[in-house]
């Protein structure tokens, strides 16, 4: 008796969800209005990863995937990992030399990407701290000093602060300094802000430049002030080094008559975010471990400001993200009910995912391939929404990236896109700046849906009211039509690898690439891993593979992202040089020519 009554509940359970799912299958442009209003909203702050509004983000999404009869995957839905969103100076820095101790955040204060630890040793001032070597460019500002173990003082900038064309722009970020001083054997740099780049005698804000690794060198910020401090005992000031530097426009290093001890700590501010995962299960007992991905990023920019990759970096104000990416995350919270309801449609399971932290370097697509729910080799396809909200009447047109990751998927676009009420643009690539490149990296099939960018993109303006609510009800129709079609077809699509032969370029001086899609966002600070390598470039052709890691280019160590760049900056078209690269534990040395 106890046992039928237990019957009947899961019966009657299973009647209410399917009740429920099927008077909420339809996507409606009333429904997408909802959602999108209440992600969007102001009370929601921008749903940066690990604030209450992120938090409602996240339980929001879960509650309708809930609602929707989808099987809550990992922890009730949600797949939690920590993630780096800003960083404080610690408790311990201090800098003092002759009877002089600075004030922290008045006169010093350390950078964002320093390492933490002590250093006492004499001071050398390596003017704006290059070493450059090209044909239209010599300029080497450490000749003829010594700064191993030693402190380097070295201003920011370049000598031709008015000159929008300058040649020595490419090499004038903090990263790259930092990283010049390290290879000339420096163990701390001490930057001054000239008064031809800020007028007052400030410090630089220190902000989190979204990537964990550090620079293996102490690095701090002082004021003019105290640099001249420094000097007095020189009769001289940063102002007149400065001026020497540009009026003869040639470097001058020189020793320093100080003993510099200090202390650089900062603490890196770690929060919770989460991807959030449901499933409907498919009905073919043959193709019930071949599964279909349809994800979206939930996360946005938060109030902005310095470094959070606002185009209006300097207003503080909430980043609603309408577009970006409410429209996406509203668009599978709809399909998740539209596919919940009509399940027995679907022979394969579909998984249906929200993914946090794609605003900081596509963190939570990499976390759910990293840590994923299946095998990664039963994810057949991966759909993506990313920016679905904006359509546009005047093209008339959509884009669909990844059409060249199957043989199969030119060929489902043309028949899936017959007497729809737009035109489609095809972008073969698999490779992109969204969730989906994580999948393809994995050798999976996708398919990357957008409407395109538009001057709202990362600013405040990206509002509710902006979103063309038919035309994002149109899309989705379409991804509704795909994933049916995904899930139902008798072979699962055949992977082929397409994208652009040409590597990723991060700066205007890189003349050369090496063909491979970076790690951007390890903390590990012990060599640069490979997330991919593009068919048909120079490392492909030399044997880099996927999961490498680079620890030397052409002789000089290779630590982060940072530091990539600037050692294939000193490369040339044409040019054999060496990569070394740990493979499964084991250190080996390739041969490129580029």
């Amino acid at each position: 008796m106890i046992r039928l009554k237990l019957t009947l509940l899961a019966l009657i359970a299973l009647f209410a969800v399917q009740a429920y799912s099927q008077s909420n299958s339809e996507i409606t442009a009333d429904d997408l209005r909802y959602h999108i209003g209440l992600l969007a909203s102001d009370s929601l702050a921008g749903r940066y990863p690990g604030t209450p509004g992120g938090k409602q983000a996240e339980d929001y999404i879960a509650g309708k995937f809930s609602e929707a009869g989808l099987k809550m995957l990992y922890n009730n839905g949600h797949q939690e990992f920590k993630v780096v969103t800003d960083v404080r100076p610690g408790k311990n820095n201090r800098l003092q030399f002759d009877d002089f101790t600075a004030g922290m955040g008045k006169d010093f204060t350390p950078l964002s990407f320093t390492t933490n630890g002590n250093l006492k040793a004499p001071v050398v001032f390596a003017g704006y701290g290059f070493d450059i070597n090209l044909d239209s460019l010599r300029w080497n500002d450490y000749a003829g000093i010594d700064v191993n173990g030693k402190w380097v003082m070295v201003l920011r900038g370049d000598p031709e602060p008015d000159n929008s064309q300058s040649l020595f722009i490419d090499f004038e970020s903090e990263r790259v300094k930092a990283l010049t001083a390290k290879d000339k054997g420096a163990r701390g740099v001490i930057f001054v802000t000239p008064e031809d780049l800020e007028k007052q005698d400030i410090l630089m804000h220190v902000q989190y430049d979204r990537t964990p690794s550090n620079a293996g060198i102490l690095v701090l910020n002082i004021t003019r002030g105290v640099a001249d401090r420094m000097l007095s005992s020189m009769n001289d000031s940063i102002g007149s080094m400065v001026d020497r530097i540009k009026s003869n426009h040639k470097p001058s290093p020189m020793y320093m008559p100080v003993i510099l001890d200090a202390t650089a700590e900062i603490e890196m501010l770690e929060v919770t975010t989460a991807n959030i995962v449901g499933m409907i299960p498919g009905t073919d007992p043959l193709l019930a471990g071949e599964y279909i991905v349809i994800g979206a990023h939930h996360d946005h920019l938060g109030m902005g400001g310095p470094g959070s990759g606002s185009r209006q970096p300097d207003t503080i104000a909430v980043h609603n993200g309408a577009d970006d990416n409410a429209s996406g995350t509203a668009g599978i919270i709809e399909l998740a009910q539209k596919l919940s309801a009509n399940r027995q449609l679907l022979r394969r399971p579909v998984i249906l995912v929200a993914f946090a932290g794609e605003e900081m370097g596509l963190l939570g697509s990499k976390e759910f391939v990293k840590n994923p729910p299946v095998p990664l080799n039963q994810i057949k396809a991966m759909i993506n929404l990313d920016m679905i909200g904006r359509f546009n009447t005047e093209t008339n047109t959509i884009s669909i990236g990844g059409t060249g990751t199957s043989v199969e998927t030119d060929t489902i676009i043309s028949l899936l896109g017959q007497h729809r009420p737009f035109k489609i643009g095809r972008s073969p690539d698999g490779y992109g700046p969204s969730d989906h490149a994580s999948f393809y990296s994995e050798n999976i099939p996708v398919f990357y849906f957008t409407s395109g960018a538009h001057e709202d993109y990362h600013t405040p303006s990206d509002d509710a009211w902006k979103i063309n609510y038919p035309g994002t009800v149109e899309i989705l129709e379409m991804v509704y039509d795909l994933a049916l079609e995904l899930s139902g077809r008798k072979e699962a699509l055949t992977f082929r690898e397409a994208g652009s032969k040409q590597g990723v370029r991060y700066g205007r001086n890189l003349k050369v690439t090496l063909g491979i899609v970076p790690d951007m966002v390890s903390s590990e600070n012990e060599g640069l891993g490979v997330d991919g390598v593009r068919k048909g470039g120079p490392a492909e052709k030399a044997g880099l593979k996927k999961g490498d890691k680079i620890v030397s280019l052409d002789g000089q160590s290779v630590t982060n992202i940072y530091d990539y760049m600037a050692r294939l900056s000193k490369l040339k078209p044409g040019q054999v040089t060496s990569v070394e690269i740990i493979r499964e534990g084991k250190k080996q040395v390739i041969i490129v020519q580029l």
